[in-house]
């Protein structure tokens, strides 16, 4: 007499939530029957094979700075920490895995001109710091230099020189003073030419490399 048996397959939904879902359930059964086995020495030699398996799984990573290490750890977590063996490495704690991170300290401080930029006002006052000579002539020429750039970059029509060195006055706290009879700066409309040509360049550039 022939009876039919019902075959019940069991669903992911029906299973408990895996820890580490990037290397399947398999794996995931292989840890929890790992934490089974009586034998120390055996269960070693299971943790290996499971690491090894692990690893053959993204071979890709193998050049990663601690490969090994964060597989070992990923073990650990898997088993829910329960796996008792000597461990080729110090692994994570428990009660350090979902510590968040210290919260990193920005920095709030007040840009004067948006347009010229943090980098550059920190350039300006070290610029103050420079004994008098051709070295600082040199930069305070440059730093006046990008100035003009970076505005005209932001203002795209023109800007006279006596604006840039009156800002150059203010964030120098009135430590660098130049004047339109002595310092000439390029012309407006050859750095915006330049700026067109980088511009069509790039644009050229990109779409070659489409």
């Amino acid at each position: 007499m022939r009876t039919n048996k019902v075959i019940r397959m069991k669903y992911n939904t029906q299973e408990k939530k895996l820890v580490l879902p990037e290397y399947g359930r398999n794996i995931q059964r292989m840890v929890d029957y790992c934490v089974t086995i009586q034998n120390r020495a055996e269960r070693k030699r299971c943790a290996n094979t499971i690491i090894n398996i692990m690893g053959n799984m993204f071979p890709h990573l193998r050049d990663v700075n601690d490969f090994k290490h964060i597989l070992w750890d990923h073990l650990a977590i898997m088993s829910d920490f329960k796996l008792d063996i000597d461990y080729p490495y110090e692994i994570v704690r428990k009660e350090n895995l979902y510590t968040r991170p210290p919260r990193i300290p920005y920095n709030n401080s007040r840009i004067r001109y948006r347009h010229y930029g943090k980098t550059l006002e920190r350039m300006i006052k070290r610029a103050t710091e420079y004994p008098q000579g051709p070295e600082k002539d040199q930069l305070v020429k440059l730093l006046a230099t990008q100035m003009k750039k970076s505005f005209l970059t932001w203002n795209k029509e023109s800007v006279d020189d006596r604006k840039i060195f009156k800002d150059l006055d203010e964030l120098s706290e009135g430590k660098i003073v130049l004047s339109e009879g002595v310092h000439k700066l390029t012309e407006s409309r050859e750095i915006l030419a330049r700026n067109n040509n980088n511009n069509k360049r790039n644009n050229y550039s990109r779409k070659g490399n489409r």
